[in-house]
């Protein structure tokens, strides 16, 4: 039953952002970044992380998950260390993935003839 309810959590999530580009004149980008601040909203207020715990991949996966890390390592770290573990924080709990972004981007450019 957890893969049914990844699944559908998951689906759901991925079927907000296919609205917002199919309804509306928003691009990729956009709806990208309206998922990570509402994924980053939704931590702030503690209902993010219920979500985690009811759909397991399903609220990790998608994107929505990146502005959960970027506010749950903020809050966690600025807990610690003040006003400097904001930004301390939200580069540590996301560097790997920023790293792997970076290193992939980069090699699907060298293999690949980018456009433009």
């Amino acid at each position: 039953m957890e893969y049914v309810t990844a699944f559908v959590v998951g689906g759901l999530i991925c079927v907000i952002g296919q609205l917002l580009m199919d309804l509306t004149s928003l691009t990729p980008a956009h709806v990208m970044s309206i998922l990570v601040v509402a994924g980053a909203i939704l931590d702030g207020v503690g209902l993010y992380e219920p979500l985690i715990d009811f759909a397991g991949a399903g609220a990790t996966v998608p994107i929505t998950s990146f502005g959960n890390a970027l506010v749950h390592g903020a809050l966690a770290e600025a807990e610690r260390n003040g006003i400097i573990g904001i930004i301390t924080g939200i580069f540590e709990v996301t560097s790997a993935g920023i790293s792997a972004a970076i290193i992939f981007g980069f090699l699907s450019a060298l293999l690949f003839r980018p456009k433009g």
